[in-house]
């Protein structure tokens, strides 16, 4: 190679580096920041082909999108001196990538402080609200509270974000208050329990003693029919035989051997001894010798 060639090669790989470190590309996600020697010179928010200074400005991209922020579980006293901890978690975007790089620098700095201000924010809002409220249906309004809260600091350090969400993940009583509940719990449930076994052996024996008094009734009643209708079938009885012992007076003699007959023999253990030409067994006679 001769020198004219090599002097040619080492000029298109300088040409090549500064072109190229002339040129970047800000994307339809990225908002950048030009620097120089750490002071910025300029803020690019749109994207497409941008130019900078070659080898004396660098390039900070940020993310146009909505960032994740997790916070650390922490715990939080409610209005009603309760204690709850809460696991939550938030949802940002940089709006100012200036004033961003200015407090914050980056995002692993940035995710340091929000998370700090979700804890804060968090803390506040729940120190004004009772665990009744916590658990009802107010709690989209606390976590959109929360998120306001946490705006209004962040506005107020000139982070330059703008915090879109925040959500309870959830909120929990803490193990020793869990338990001290639980242990209450059960007794309550077991004092409820004897309280209604109680009152259903009280009715149970209210039932019983109801049910007695109408069993008694209703056979007394029943009893005082029976024989309200057997004074009635007596009383028929007797008018029929006296109207048949007026019309047929053999017919009455009949009847009342009949009568005798069964009488006498209802009882199977008593034996009675008579002679056939008995008065007692004339209507036997009579139908033997028909």
């Amino acid at each position: 190679m001769t020198p004219k060639q090599v002097f040619t090669a080492i000029l298109i790989f300088f040409g090549y580096l500064f072109v190229s470190d002339s040129i970047f590309v800000v994307n339809q996600q990225q908002q950048a920041l030009v620097l120089q020697f750490r002071d910025v010179v300029r803020t690019i928010h749109d994207p497409g082909l941008n130019f900078k200074i070659p080898f004396f400005q660098t390039i900070a991209y940020f993310d146009k999108r909505v960032l994740p922020l997790e916070a650390p579980e922490q715990e939080a006293i409610l209005a009603d001196q309760k204690r709850l901890v809460v696991d939550a978690f938030a949802r940002y975007r940089i709006t100012d990538p200036l004033k961003f790089f200015q407090r914050l620098n980056n995002e692993r700095v940035a995710n340091d402080q929000l998370g700090i201000l979700v804890n804060s924010s968090m803390r506040q809002i729940l120190g004004t609200l009772s665990m009744t409220d916590v658990l009802s249906e107010q709690r989209a309004k606390i976590m959109v509270a929360i998120r306001d809260e946490m705006n209004d600091k962040a506005k107020s350090a000139d982070y330059g974000v703008e915090i879109v969400d925040v959500r309870i993940r959830s909120a929990n009583l803490p193990d020793e208050t869990s338990q001290a509940i639980f242990a209450r719990m059960i007794s309550e449930r077991k004092r409820e329990a004897a309280e209604f076994r109680a009152k259903g052996q009280e009715l149970s024996q209210e039932i019983k003693a109801k049910a007695e008094r109408e069993k008694t009734v209703l056979l007394a009643e029943a009893q005082r029919k029976a024989e309200s209708r057997r004074g009635e079938g007596d009383q028929e009885a007797l008018r029929i035989v006296a109207q048949a012992t007026g019309k047929d007076a053999q017919f009455y003699n009949f009847y009342r051997s009949l009568q005798a007959y069964r009488e006498t023999m209802a009882n199977k253990d008593t034996s009675i001894i008579l002679s056939p030409d008995s008065d007692f067994f004339r209507y036997f006679g009579k139908v033997l010798t028909k």
